[in-house]
């Protein structure tokens, strides 16, 4: 059966870390498990790690796009860091990262008990493999392959984390618009590939799930904070309607990263 969508929230919490818990040293970016000042515990994505904003900003749109369309994304939440947390920290390195992402982070939901996916021991139903894999190769995702799933079982439920690597088209603007309709290559690799036997299905189903003010509500939550840097727009909002404008194309008939994820399976 294909997810079931649930009601999606116009706006994202915004919480303030109250206590630094434990380094989750798996991520490239060295995130963190945190407490917040709702008592909850979050996965935090440091602004100021070596990735830098484009990390989080690829996190929160490839992560909010799909739990719009009601794939199983844990609640994504802005969190308020206070650099003051680095001094009860004794590795000067966590210190540093501390310190350099004082401000707006990201994080997720904390799932506790969670186990890494494994191809070869779960099987996932078709339906949300080939939505999952659908998504990925919309989003440009080059990181969901069986060296390092991003995939976790809490539950006996599947759930996504980690968006971080999808949206590469932002590292280079130059002539984002033509790059909107290329093919998605790396979908070869995709751990559910073998799965995803309805794509044909996912591709008509989803598509009418984003629309443009779907995208254009979840573009809108990125803070102007990180945008900037090496862009060249002329102010946030262009910047924003920029990664609208990309996602927007992207979804226009014909779709060739569905038909590369067909040519992929066979």
């Amino acid at each position: 059966m294909p997810p079931a969508l649930i009601p999606y929230p116009s706006r994202m919490r915004t919480i303030t870390a109250t206590r630094y818990v434990t380094p989750l040293r798996e991520g490239g970016s060295l995130p963190a498990i945190v407490e917040g000042d709702d008592m909850g515990l979050y996965v935090l994505k440091f602004r100021g790690a070596g990735q830098g904003p484009k990390a989080l900003i690829a996190e929160l749109v490839a992560g909010e796009l799909a739990r719009a369309i009601g794939l199983p994304v844990p609640e994504i939440v802005f969190v308020e860091l206070d650099p003051e947390l680095a001094r009860t920290e004794p590795d000067p390195e966590i210190q540093h990262l501390i310190r350099a992402s004082g401000g707006l982070n990201l994080a997720l939901d904390y799932l506790p008990g969670s186990i890494t996916f494994d191809p070869v021991v779960d099987r996932p139903d078709a339906a949300l493999a080939s939505a999952i894999v659908w998504f990925d190769a919309f989003v440009t995702n080059v990181d969901r392959t069986p060296r390092n799933t991003n995939l976790l079982v809490w539950h006996r439920k599947l759930w996504l984390i980690d968006h971080g690597a999808a949206l590469y088209f932002h590292h280079a603007w130059d002539g984002y618009p033509a790059r909107a309709g290329d093919p998605f290559t790396r979908i070869r690799d995709h751990v559910l590939l073998p799965f995803a036997t309805q794509l044909r299905e996912a591709d008509a189903r989803l598509v009418t799930l984003l629309s443009h003010d779907v995208i254009e509500n979840v573009v809108a939550r990125i803070p102007d904070a990180w945008l900037g840097g090496d862009a060249p727009f002329a102010d946030a909002a262009a910047h924003r309607a920029a990664y609208a404008d990309y996602l927007c194309r992207r979804l226009e008939a014909p779709r060739a990263f569905v038909e590369e994820a067909l040519r992929a399976r066979v």
